[in-house]
Protein backbone atom coordinates (compact mmCIF):
# COMPACT_ATOMS: atom_id res chain seq x y z
CA UNK A 1 0.00 0.00 0.00
CA UNK A 2 1.06 3.57 -0.87
CA UNK A 3 1.49 6.31 1.96
CA UNK A 4 -1.73 7.96 0.89
CA UNK A 5 -3.41 4.72 1.98
CA UNK A 6 -1.96 4.16 4.68
CA UNK A 7 -2.58 8.19 6.13
CA UNK A 8 -6.70 6.82 5.61
CA UNK A 9 -6.25 4.46 8.43
CA UNK A 10 -4.76 7.59 10.65
CA UNK A 11 -7.73 8.61 13.13
CA UNK A 12 -9.35 5.19 12.77
CA UNK A 13 -11.37 4.07 16.56
CA UNK A 14 -12.67 1.28 17.94
CA UNK A 15 -13.92 0.99 21.83
CA UNK A 16 -14.62 -2.12 23.99
CA UNK A 17 -15.54 -3.07 27.53
CA UNK A 18 -13.26 -5.73 29.07
CA UNK A 19 -11.35 -6.11 33.23
CA UNK A 20 -9.64 -8.11 34.69
CA UNK A 21 -11.85 -10.71 37.58
CA UNK A 22 -11.17 -12.38 40.26
CA UNK A 23 -10.31 -16.04 38.29
CA UNK A 24 -8.31 -14.11 35.65
CA UNK A 25 -6.41 -12.23 38.17
CA UNK A 26 -5.47 -16.03 39.84
CA UNK A 27 -4.41 -17.06 36.08
CA UNK A 28 -2.19 -14.16 35.43
CA UNK A 29 -0.56 -14.14 38.94
CA UNK A 30 0.24 -18.22 38.47
CA UNK A 31 1.81 -16.82 35.22
CA UNK A 32 3.70 -13.42 36.68
CA UNK A 33 3.52 -13.28 40.18
CA UNK A 34 5.79 -14.47 43.23
CA UNK A 35 5.03 -17.93 44.16
CA UNK A 36 5.22 -16.89 47.46
CA UNK A 37 2.63 -13.84 47.28
CA UNK A 38 -1.20 -14.33 47.40
CA UNK A 39 -2.94 -13.90 44.54
CA UNK A 40 -5.38 -9.87 44.22
CA UNK A 41 -8.49 -10.78 45.00
CA UNK A 42 -11.60 -9.08 43.73
CA UNK A 43 -11.15 -5.12 45.45
CA UNK A 44 -7.48 -5.91 45.34
CA UNK A 45 -5.00 -3.65 43.40
CA UNK A 46 -4.67 -4.66 39.89
CA UNK A 47 -0.38 -4.67 39.60
CA UNK A 48 0.25 -2.41 36.85
CA UNK A 49 0.56 -4.14 33.32
CA UNK A 50 -1.82 -6.51 34.37
CA UNK A 51 -4.77 -4.98 32.31
CA UNK A 52 -3.38 -6.23 29.41
CA UNK A 53 -5.12 -9.67 30.26
CA UNK A 54 -7.91 -7.08 30.32
CA UNK A 55 -9.08 -6.91 26.63
CA UNK A 56 -8.65 -10.14 24.94
CA UNK A 57 -8.91 -9.84 20.73
CA UNK A 58 -12.37 -11.46 19.95
CA UNK A 59 -11.76 -13.01 16.77
CA UNK A 60 -13.15 -16.12 15.91
CA UNK A 61 -10.80 -18.91 15.64
CA UNK A 62 -11.45 -18.76 11.84
CA UNK A 63 -10.78 -15.36 11.05
CA UNK A 64 -7.10 -16.20 12.42
CA UNK A 65 -4.00 -15.84 9.90
CA UNK A 66 -1.90 -17.99 9.75
CA UNK A 67 1.06 -16.50 12.02
CA UNK A 68 -2.25 -16.64 14.83
CA UNK A 69 -3.02 -12.72 14.86
CA UNK A 70 -6.47 -11.56 14.09
CA UNK A 71 -7.14 -10.76 10.02
CA UNK A 72 -6.29 -7.18 9.51
CA UNK A 73 -9.01 -4.56 8.21
CA UNK A 74 -10.82 -3.73 11.29
CA UNK A 75 -8.17 -1.27 12.44
CA UNK A 76 -4.64 -2.40 11.36
CA UNK A 77 -4.32 -1.59 7.68
CA UNK A 78 -3.41 -4.68 5.86
CA UNK A 79 0.24 -3.90 5.30
CA UNK A 80 1.34 -6.80 3.10
CA UNK A 81 4.20 -7.49 5.40
CA UNK A 82 3.44 -10.44 7.09
CA UNK A 83 6.00 -10.78 10.19
CA UNK A 84 4.14 -8.51 12.67
CA UNK A 85 5.81 -7.72 16.56
CA UNK A 86 5.31 -5.80 19.80
CA UNK A 87 8.02 -3.68 19.76
CA UNK A 88 7.27 -1.32 22.38
CA UNK A 89 5.01 1.40 23.89
CA UNK A 90 4.43 3.95 26.47
CA UNK A 91 2.00 4.24 29.73
CA UNK A 92 0.81 7.01 31.79
CA UNK A 93 -1.10 5.85 34.94
CA UNK A 94 -3.78 8.39 36.31
CA UNK A 95 -6.18 6.25 38.57
CA UNK A 96 -5.54 2.95 40.35
CA UNK A 97 -7.84 -0.31 38.42
CA UNK A 98 -8.77 -3.08 40.62
CA UNK A 99 -9.65 -6.33 40.60
CA UNK A 100 -13.19 -6.60 38.79
CA UNK A 101 -13.29 -3.13 37.89
CA UNK A 102 -15.34 -2.78 34.32
CA UNK A 103 -13.03 -0.68 32.29
CA UNK A 104 -13.63 0.63 29.15
CA UNK A 105 -10.94 0.98 26.08
CA UNK A 106 -10.94 3.57 23.23
CA UNK A 107 -7.92 2.79 20.60
CA UNK A 108 -7.30 4.85 17.97
CA UNK A 109 -4.36 5.12 15.26
CA UNK A 110 -2.27 7.67 15.68
CA UNK A 111 0.13 7.04 12.78
CA UNK A 112 1.19 4.30 10.06
CA UNK A 113 4.37 5.08 8.53
CA UNK A 114 6.86 2.73 5.72
CA UNK A 115 10.33 2.66 6.27
CA UNK A 116 13.39 0.40 5.16
CA UNK A 117 15.82 -1.21 7.49
CA UNK A 118 19.47 -0.77 7.12
CA UNK A 119 19.61 -4.11 4.97
CA UNK A 120 17.17 -2.24 2.28
CA UNK A 121 13.64 -4.41 3.45
CA UNK A 122 10.78 -2.62 3.82
CA UNK A 123 9.17 -2.03 6.92
CA UNK A 124 6.03 -0.47 8.86
CA UNK A 125 5.42 1.02 12.19
CA UNK A 126 1.89 1.26 13.20
CA UNK A 127 1.62 3.37 16.54
CA UNK A 128 -1.90 3.16 18.39
CA UNK A 129 -3.05 5.35 21.06
CA UNK A 130 -5.14 3.38 24.32
CA UNK A 131 -7.63 5.35 26.53
CA UNK A 132 -8.51 3.12 29.19
CA UNK A 133 -11.46 4.37 32.01
CA UNK A 134 -12.02 2.93 34.85
CA UNK A 135 -14.69 3.93 38.07
CA UNK A 136 -12.61 6.78 38.84
CA UNK A 137 -12.19 8.27 34.92
CA UNK A 138 -9.11 7.73 33.15
CA UNK A 139 -6.69 4.83 34.61
CA UNK A 140 -4.27 4.61 31.73
CA UNK A 141 -3.11 6.08 28.40
CA UNK A 142 -1.02 3.73 26.56
CA UNK A 143 0.85 3.88 23.49
CA UNK A 144 1.45 1.11 21.36
CA UNK A 145 4.13 0.38 18.49
CA UNK A 146 3.64 -2.65 16.56
CA UNK A 147 6.00 -3.29 13.68
CA UNK A 148 5.75 -5.04 10.59
CA UNK A 149 8.35 -6.75 8.28
CA UNK A 150 8.50 -9.43 5.29
CA UNK A 151 9.12 -12.82 6.66
CA UNK A 152 13.15 -13.36 6.25
CA UNK A 153 14.87 -16.27 4.95
CA UNK A 154 17.36 -16.98 7.89
CA UNK A 155 17.37 -15.30 10.77
CA UNK A 156 19.83 -12.20 10.94
CA UNK A 157 19.91 -10.94 14.63
CA UNK A 158 20.20 -7.03 15.52
CA UNK A 159 23.32 -5.90 17.02
CA UNK A 160 23.96 -6.76 20.08
CA UNK A 161 23.85 -4.53 22.97
CA UNK A 162 26.00 -5.30 26.39
CA UNK A 163 23.87 -5.36 29.34
CA UNK A 164 25.16 -2.23 31.25
CA UNK A 165 24.76 -3.38 34.93
CA UNK A 166 25.34 -6.41 36.66
CA UNK A 167 22.17 -8.78 36.97
CA UNK A 168 19.57 -8.22 39.79
CA UNK A 169 17.27 -10.85 39.06
CA UNK A 170 16.90 -14.09 36.37
CA UNK A 171 14.65 -16.21 35.49
CA UNK A 172 13.81 -19.05 33.49
CA UNK A 173 12.01 -18.69 30.21
CA UNK A 174 10.27 -22.13 29.71
CA UNK A 175 7.98 -23.03 27.18
CA UNK A 176 5.62 -23.50 29.74
CA UNK A 177 5.71 -20.02 30.60
CA UNK A 178 5.50 -18.75 27.40
CA UNK A 179 2.50 -21.07 26.75
CA UNK A 180 0.76 -19.20 30.15
CA UNK A 181 1.48 -16.16 29.37
CA UNK A 182 -0.07 -16.72 25.90
CA UNK A 183 -3.25 -17.63 27.05
CA UNK A 184 -3.37 -15.09 30.14
CA UNK A 185 -3.50 -12.58 27.02
CA UNK A 186 -5.04 -14.42 24.69
CA UNK A 187 -2.61 -14.14 22.53
CA UNK A 188 -2.66 -16.62 19.84
CA UNK A 189 0.80 -15.45 17.97
CA UNK A 190 2.53 -18.76 17.12
CA UNK A 191 6.01 -17.73 17.58
CA UNK A 192 5.33 -17.99 21.43
CA UNK A 193 4.02 -21.48 21.82
CA UNK A 194 4.71 -23.65 18.12
CA UNK A 195 8.68 -24.48 17.50
CA UNK A 196 7.87 -25.81 14.05
CA UNK A 197 6.31 -22.42 13.27
CA UNK A 198 8.80 -20.50 14.83
CA UNK A 199 11.87 -21.80 13.28
CA UNK A 200 10.44 -23.23 9.87
CA UNK A 201 8.21 -19.73 8.82
CA UNK A 202 9.77 -17.00 11.18
CA UNK A 203 12.76 -18.33 11.06
CA UNK A 204 13.67 -17.79 14.85
CA UNK A 205 15.77 -20.18 16.17
CA UNK A 206 13.16 -20.96 19.08
CA UNK A 207 10.32 -19.91 20.59
CA UNK A 208 10.22 -16.25 20.99
CA UNK A 209 9.72 -14.47 24.76
CA UNK A 210 6.83 -12.36 24.38
CA UNK A 211 7.71 -8.21 24.27
CA UNK A 212 4.73 -7.93 27.02
CA UNK A 213 5.52 -10.62 29.38
CA UNK A 214 9.50 -9.01 29.70
CA UNK A 215 8.04 -5.21 30.37
CA UNK A 216 5.47 -6.86 33.14
CA UNK A 217 8.62 -8.55 34.74
CA UNK A 218 10.54 -5.08 34.45
CA UNK A 219 7.38 -3.63 35.81
CA UNK A 220 7.48 -5.60 38.77
CA UNK A 221 10.75 -5.45 39.18
CA UNK A 222 10.39 -1.66 39.39
CA UNK A 223 7.82 -1.46 41.64
CA UNK A 224 9.15 -4.09 43.95
CA UNK A 225 12.14 -2.43 44.36
CA UNK A 226 10.06 1.57 44.57
CA UNK A 227 7.99 -0.04 46.62
CA UNK A 228 5.17 1.67 44.88
CA UNK A 229 3.69 2.06 41.19
CA UNK A 230 5.15 4.07 38.66
CA UNK A 231 3.51 6.81 37.24
CA UNK A 232 5.12 6.90 33.94
CA UNK A 233 6.63 3.33 31.99
CA UNK A 234 8.32 2.79 28.78
CA UNK A 235 9.50 -0.15 26.91
CA UNK A 236 11.16 -0.47 23.76
CA UNK A 237 12.37 -4.34 22.48
CA UNK A 238 15.68 -3.96 21.06
CA UNK A 239 16.64 -7.79 20.59
CA UNK A 240 14.76 -11.05 20.63
CA UNK A 241 14.76 -13.63 23.53
CA UNK A 242 14.03 -17.08 23.73
CA UNK A 243 12.84 -19.48 25.71
CA UNK A 244 15.13 -22.41 27.29
CA UNK A 245 18.24 -19.44 28.46
CA UNK A 246 17.78 -17.71 31.76
CA UNK A 247 15.94 -14.14 31.45
CA UNK A 248 18.61 -11.56 33.07
CA UNK A 249 17.30 -8.47 34.61
CA UNK A 250 19.21 -5.42 35.19
CA UNK A 251 18.35 -1.80 37.09
CA UNK A 252 19.52 1.31 37.80
CA UNK A 253 17.93 4.35 39.53
CA UNK A 254 18.44 7.65 40.18
CA UNK A 255 16.03 10.24 41.62
CA UNK A 256 12.82 8.47 41.18
CA UNK A 257 13.64 7.04 37.55
CA UNK A 258 14.35 3.51 37.54
CA UNK A 259 16.27 2.25 34.02
CA UNK A 260 15.71 -1.48 33.63
CA UNK A 261 17.05 -3.98 30.96
CA UNK A 262 15.99 -7.35 30.02
CA UNK A 263 18.59 -9.72 28.32
CA UNK A 264 20.28 -13.12 27.64
CA UNK A 265 24.27 -14.17 27.46
CA UNK A 266 24.96 -10.91 28.62
CA UNK A 267 23.20 -9.04 25.70
CA UNK A 268 20.15 -6.57 26.08
CA UNK A 269 16.68 -7.70 24.86
CA UNK A 270 14.78 -4.72 26.03
CA UNK A 271 15.38 -1.24 27.72
CA UNK A 272 12.70 0.46 30.01
CA UNK A 273 11.97 3.14 32.10
CA UNK A 274 9.94 3.63 35.16
CA UNK A 275 9.11 7.05 36.67
CA UNK A 276 8.00 7.42 40.24
CA UNK A 277 6.24 10.58 41.92
CA UNK A 278 8.92 11.80 44.22
CA UNK A 279 8.61 11.50 47.88
CA UNK A 280 8.83 13.86 50.49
Amino acid sequence: MDQVNLDAWVGKTVSDVGGVGAATAIKVHATIGRSGDPAPRAGDLLPPLWHWSAFAPTAHTDLLGADGHPAPGTLLPPMGLPRRMWAGGALGFHAPVRVGDTLHRHTSVRSVETKTTRTGRPMALVTLDHMIFGPQGLAIEERQDIVYLPMPERFVPPHPRAMPADTAESMEMTPTLLFRYSAVTFNAHRIHYDLDYAQSVEKYPGLVVHGPLQAALLMRHATEQAGSQPVYFDFRAVHPVFAGTPLDICATEEDGTVVLFTGQNGHQGMQATAVFEATQ
